[in-house]
């Protein structure tokens, strides 16, 4: 069993980190965040779809959220944008769950 990793040694690394490249580091949060983002606005989504089959949201409160997923969707586009990212870039890997957003 190897022993846990030395908390200090692991901050020493992560300074070092952004102290050789800050830019990678704030486009890395960057990347995080919008994921986040993104995966929020999808369970959104599915949950409005969901609402609307059930019967439990109206045609006008349907259309107003859909007018609020293309706002988001289309922010998304553009904050992706300024930090140079892609779209497929914030579907991050779990590893062996698999994608974030599959």
């Amino acid at each position: 069993m190897m022993p846990p990793p030395d908390p200090l040694a692991e901050l020493d690394r992560l300074r070092l980190m952004m102290s050789q490249n800050p830019d990678a580091l704030g486009r890395d949060l960057a990347r995080l965040v919008l994921a986040l983002i993104d995966f929020l606005r999808e369970l959104l989504e599915r949950q409005a779809v969901r609402q609307l089959d059930e019967g439990g949201i109206t045609d006008a409160e349907a259309d107003r959220l859909g007018d609020a997923f293309y706002a988001l969707d289309a922010t998304l586009d553009r904050l992706c944008a300024e930090f140079g990212l892609q779209r497929a870039d914030l579907n991050l890997s779990l590893g062996p769950l698999g994608r974030l957003l599959e």
